[in-house]
Order: C-alpha cells, then sequence, then structure tokens
C-alpha cells in the first residue's frame, strides 16, 4: 500500500519509516492563494478523527486525497483540528489551478500521481512491494507524458489564438490607417473652383488641387487691391438737376459699353440726369438690340443711385421738346464739360450726345469720377439674367472635366480685315473682296492700304496658323481646350490650321445647344456679350489684335485680380515666324525666343502712363491701375511702391 506524502514548500518532512501511527508535518508558512481565500473542514471530519489500528491512519489520508481529487471547489487548505493535520498544495499546483489553462481535476490527478511516486521511492528504499511500485513508475511516465502533452497543446492553441487575434487587430489597424490616408488623398484632389461659385456644380469644376502649372499661372499680384469705393462727400444731394443727357451709344458692344461708362461721369460732373442710352442699330451688325435686351437696366440704376440719377425716359414736359444736338469733343478733360457743354445744357435742358466713344480723357481726371467709371463699368453694367446664365453654364461645360481652358480673341473677321486691309494668308478673290468692302464704308478714312508693310509693321491681327504656332511655342498642349471670342472666322480652310494643332476648338454655337442659342443667334451684340462673360472667366486669354473687346476685357482681368492675359508682341512675332518658315531659325529656338518675349506681357500689374497724345497713350479701360487698383504698399503708411510688372 502505498503512502501519501504531500510536498511542502520549505520546512523539514519527519518520517517514522515503520510506525504506521505516523504523524505528517508540512513546514514552513501557510500560502494564501492570490485570487480567493479558502478555509474549511472537511465535510466528515469523523473520518479524521477516529484513529485506527493497523494503517488506518493511512487510509484516511488516502481518503482525504482522493475526496480532495474529487472535489469542484479550489480548496487552498484542509484543516482538520482533532488531527492537527494541514494540507497544502505545493507552489507549482496552485499556479496551474490560479491560472484556469487546465481542468482542475487533470492538475489533483496529476498531483494525485506524483504523491505516488514520493510514496513508491519510500517503498523501493524499503525493498517492499518492488513489483508494483515498478508497475506503478511505469503507468506515471505515461499519464505525465500524455499530461505534458496536452498542456502544450493548449498553450499552443492558446497561443496561436492570440497571435491570431494579434493578427486581426494589426490588419483592422492597417486598414483603418490605410482608409484615412486614402480618405486624405481623395481629399487633395477636387474639380476647380470656387473662385466664383460655391455650389456642387461649381466644385465639380474647380481645378484640381495640385501644382498649378506656369503656362497657367497668373502673374504675381498680392500687393493690389480693388480701390472704387464711393468718397463720402461725392454722394448724390436733393440739389436739383441742370438737364438730361440722351445718349446714343456707337459702335459695336464693347465700344458701347465704355462709351456709356463716360457718360455716367459726363453726367456726374455736369449734374445731369442720365436717361437710359440707346444703342448702334446701324454699325457693321445691324443689331436691333436696346440697352434693356442687353443690360440689367435696374441693377444699373440701382448701383449707381447714389451718384447720379438715371431715368427710363424723359419726363413728360420736355418729351415733346427738340434735345440740342452734340458730339463731345474726343478724348476731352472735366473743364471741357464743365466749361463748354454745361452752359448749353443749362439753357436747353436737354442734350443728345450722338457719340460716346472716347469722349473723356484716359488721365487727368479726379480720381472720385476715375472711380466712378469702373463702378459704371464693373459693377453697374451687368448683363440680362438670359445671358449670364447661359454663359456661365457654357464657361461650366469648357470645365466639365476640371481642366483649364484659353479664352482666344482671334480678331480674323471680315470686317477687321478689310478695316486694317490685311490679307496675309487670304486667296486673290478673299483680297479684293475685302477692299471693295474698305471703299465701300465711308467713315473708314484710309483706302489704300500695303497688307505686306502693315503686316510687318505688327498692325495686322494674327490668322488662325500664327496663333496656333503662338500658342503652342508658349507651352500649351495640344490638348488644351480653347474657346474662340469672335465671330465669324473669314477666309476659306483659315481655321484648319489651328484645327490641326488643338483639336478642341469651341465657340458659342458648338458648345451651346440649337435651343440655348436660339434666343441670341439674331442678335450679334448678345453673342458678342456672351463671349465676353467666357473671356472673363478664362484661365487664360489671349488676344491677337488691340480691338475694343481685348480692350474691355483685359482692363475687366486686371481689375478682378490680374488675371493671366498674353498679349502678343506682334511686330516681332510676324519675323521669329518668317524666320520659322524659311528655315533660318529652328522650332527649339522659335519657342524659346518667344517665350522669353513675353515673359513680361502675361497681364500684370503696371502703372497706366499718359502720353504725349491722347489718341496714343494707353486706354483707361484696358488698365484701370492707377484710378480703381491700387498699391498696398502707397497707402499712407505703406512702404515704398515696388517695381512695377508690364
Amino acid at each position: 500500500m502505498c503512502v501519501f506524502r504531500a510536498m511542502s514548500s520549505g520546512g523539514a518532512t519527519t518520517n517514522s519509516g515503520a510506525n504506521n501511527n505516523a504523524t505528517q508535518i508540512l513546514g514552513g508558512a501557510s500560502v494564501t492563494h492570490h485570487r480567493r481565500r479558502v478555509a474549511e473542514q472537511m465535510n466528515d471530519p469523523e473520518k479524521i478523527d477516529k484513529p485506527a489500528a493497523g494503517g488506518a491512519a493511512d487510509q484516511a489520508a488516502v481518503q482525504i486525497a482522493l475526496d480532495h481529487s474529487k472535489s469542484d471547489v479550489n480548496e487552498e487548505a484542509l484543516f482538520n483540528n482533532g488531527n492537527n493535520m494541514i494540507y497544502q498544495h505545493h507552489p507549482v499546483v496552485r499556479y496551474f489551478l490560479s491560472r484556469k489553462r487546465v481542468p482542475e481535476n487533470w492538475v489533483l490527478c496529476v498531483e494525485e500521481c506524483l504523491l505516488s511516486a514520493c510514496g513508491a521511492l519510500g517503498s523501493l528504499a524499503s525493498r517492499k512491494n518492488i513489483g508494483r511500485t515498478v508497475f506503478m513508475c511505469l503507468i506515471l511516465m505515461v499519464v505525465v507524458s500524455a499530461f505534458l502533452k496536452f498542456s502544450f497543446l493548449m498553450g499552443g492553441g492558446a497561443a496561436v489564438e492570440a497571435g491570431a487575434k494579434i493578427a486581426r487587430m494589426e490588419n483592422q489597424i492597417l486598414f483603418i490607417q490605410n482608409f484615412k490616408n486614402n480618405l486624405l488623398s481623395n481629399a487633395h484632389s477636387a474639380v476647380f473652383d470656387s473662385e466664383s461659385s460655391s455650389g456642387a456644380a461649381g466644385q465639380k469644376r474647380q481645378m484640381k488641387e495640385f501644382p498649378v502649372p506656369e503656362i497657367w499661372m497668373k502673374p504675381n499680384s498680392d500687393n493690389y487691391y480693388q480701390c472704387i469705393a464711393r468718397p463720402r462727400n461725392r454722394i448724390r444731394t436733393k440739389a436739383a438737376t441742370n438737364g438730361y443727357i440722351l445718349v446714343h451709344a456707337n459702335g459695336g458692344l464693347n465700344q458701347m459699353r465704355t462709351g456709356i461708362c463716360d457718360m455716367v461721369a459726363v453726367a456726374k460732373i455736369m449734374n445731369a440726369t442720365l436717361v437710359l442710352p440707346s444703342l448702334d442699330h446701324d454699325s457693321f451688325w445691324t443689331d436691333p438690340s436696346d440697352f434693356k435686351d442687353i443690360f440689367d437696366w435696374r441693377h444699373f440704376i440701382e448701383v449707381l443711385k447714389q451718384d447720379i440719377e438715371i431715368v427710363e425716359k424723359l419726363p413728360s414736359k420736355y418729351a415733346s421738346k427738340n434735345p440740342l444736338i452734340k458730339a463731345p469733343v474726343s478724348w476731352s478733360k472735366a473743364s471741357y464739360y464743365r466749361g463748354e457743354i454745361l452752359p448749353l445744357l443749362k439753357k436747353h435742358k436737354v442734350i443728345k450726345f450722338t457719340h460716346t466713344d472716347s469722349r473723356l480723357a484716359n488721365n487727368g481726371l479726379a480720381s472720385s469720377i476715375q472711380k466712378l467709371r469702373c463702378r459704371a463699368n464693373y459693377k453697374a453694367l451687368r448683363y440680362t439674367p438670359e445671358i449670364e446664365d447661359l454663359g456661365k453654364k457654357l464657361v461650366e461645360r469648357l470645365r466639365d472635366e476640371g481642366e483649364p481652358f484659353i479664352a482666344l480673341h482671334l480678331r480674323y473677321e471680315k470686317d477687321m480685315l478689310a478695316f486694317t486691309g490685311c490679307d496675309h494668308n487670304l486667296t486673290k478673290y478673299e483680297a479684293e473682296e475685302l477692299r471693295v468692302m474698305r471703299y465701300n464704308v465711308k467713315h473708314w478714312k484710309e483706302k489704300e492700304i500695303d497688307s505686306k508693310e502693315k503686316r510687318l509693321q505688327g498692325g495686322c491681327p494674327m490668322s488662325p496658323r500664327e496663333a496656333a504656332l503662338f500658342l503652342k511655342a508658349m507651352g500649351y498642349p495640344s490638348s488644351t481646350k480653347i474657346y474662340i471670342v469672335a465671330g465669324e472666322i473669314y477666309g476659306n480652310n483659315s481655321m484648319a490650321a489651328l484645327g490641326a494643332e488643338y483639336p478642341n476648338v469651341y465657340s458659342h454655337s458648338t458648345l451651346a445647344t440649337e435651343e440655348e442659342l436660339e434666343p441670341f443667334k439674331q442678335y450679334q451684340n448678345r453673342l458678342a456679350a456672351l463671349d465676353y462673360i467666357i473671356a472673363l472667366e478664362s484661365d487664360a486669354f489671349v488676344y491677337t489684335y488691340d480691338g475694343n473687346m481685348a480692350k474691355a476685357v483685359q482692363g475687366h482681368r486686371r481689375f478682378e485680380g490680374f488675371r493671366r492675359t498674353i498679349n502678343p508682341d506682334r511686330l516681332e512675332f510676324v519675323k521669329l515666324i518668317d524666320s520659322l518658315d524659311s528655315g533660318s531659325i529652328s522650332w527649339e529656338e522659335f519657342a524659346s525666343e518667344v517665350k522669353g518675349l513675353h515673359s513680361e506681357r502675361l497681364g500684370g500689374p503696371y502703372l497706366r502712363q499718359p502720353g504725349q497724345l491722347p489718341r496714343l497713350e494707353e486706354n483707361f479701360y484696358a488698365n484701370p491701375f492707377p484710378g480703381c487698383v491700387c498699391n498696398k504698399d502707397q497707402r499712407p503708411g505703406g512702404s515704398t511702391s515696388a517695381a512695377s510688372q508690364r
């Protein structure tokens, strides 16, 4: 019979050997479980208290151990007051019981086997029951091996599960991080802008948020700002008007536009009331549209109501009165209107100006008058809602993919070619047709014109082929969208060369639908208003001749922050392209020369300078600086002015 011996964590174990009533003492301090403290008496203490002869004590000890091994309670100590016997688990056993990695019954079973092994060793020492003892040792080895294998499997499974959990967590973290990175990456790319529209449609067409290529960058103008606020001492008073001004605006749309702005300033100078202008119906386009058909007349009156009085028509008391007909002197100063025209106005009460183009000087006027001209042009003269809406819609279509576009003012139209006498690249028949037209227009003074000499002097509009080579040399790729700001281009197959280099060429007739154009296609001035809106909003405006539209648009773009506006040097460009055509220079040399020649002709800020003759100086509406644009460094308390950039 084996005797079970408990293993202590410390102290001595005393064994009486042959004494059947041997007392087992577990020395050392008692150990308390770190999670639970359980000290209970055995359920049946009588089994321990009763003395038994001939090994009864050993049998009681065995029974206690077996009962404990079958218990579901993880007891740390068994205490019997009758025998004063203390039973404690070995620290290793307590460790496994506390971890709960292995079933409690298994741990206690192994403990029992180990105790049996101790007893077996004792029996070997006494040489009793050697065969049985050896057999028990073999059984014990098998049990221990199975236990260790199971433990490693359990531990390995737990490790694998833990590793899997860690891997899943890492994958989730990686997924979240990748999602975040993708979200940020996607947020960094969107379609343009938003400079003039914050709605969903405008957002779709915003420029992609990548570094802007140099060919689309506007000149440095951070130091400049609009300065057209109305001075307090210039607000219109309730003083009686000196009379009424009837205005017949002459010329094309943009010539009439700037002329109307001058008449607003003239009305202010003379304290006169302005009647809504009438427009020219007899020019080349013979457009019957009137002021209300093109401009938002109510907005015009509202914006300027604190400057001058504007009425729709003459009061009834003057309606039947014949006005004084007068054509003001071109490029006149304020003194001319106060000294010569004002006395006539006070006398006749109604004056009709037959011409409005360039009737006010570019320079030498009071600051308040110059600001008023700009308020009239850039704030008051707004096109009708129908024109504005279609213009914005066409701009959105050009930017449908978020890409920039060029507005090319290709002034290669029949009336302009006839007026300038330019027939380069045209047939003899076409050149003769232009000459006949020039002689038939009586108010065109110059009749005999040498076309070749005029071109070499830089006096001709660029042809479509010249414009294509210019844009290519400036670095614009063939995929660039180009909107033609012009009427019908003259000449058979004139546009072929431009289309070969730049296939994405548009106009209002190809960009808008038939239904959209129906209300406008019989009215050239309304179509010109559409072109004006698109040219103003373009990412780069290139004009090939200094006409009225080129002046009006480039000045408006300067006022709106010096948007990129390219002014080709036609005099030098003609020399370069002729050298290219003759083989004198290579394409690389040609492109390099063109870029260098125009590095300072991109619409940047520079001061408008007065000239010796008003006819030869820069137009006020082509460059409203100074007058309507100011330099921050020139304000009181500011530093010295920065160098101007052309």
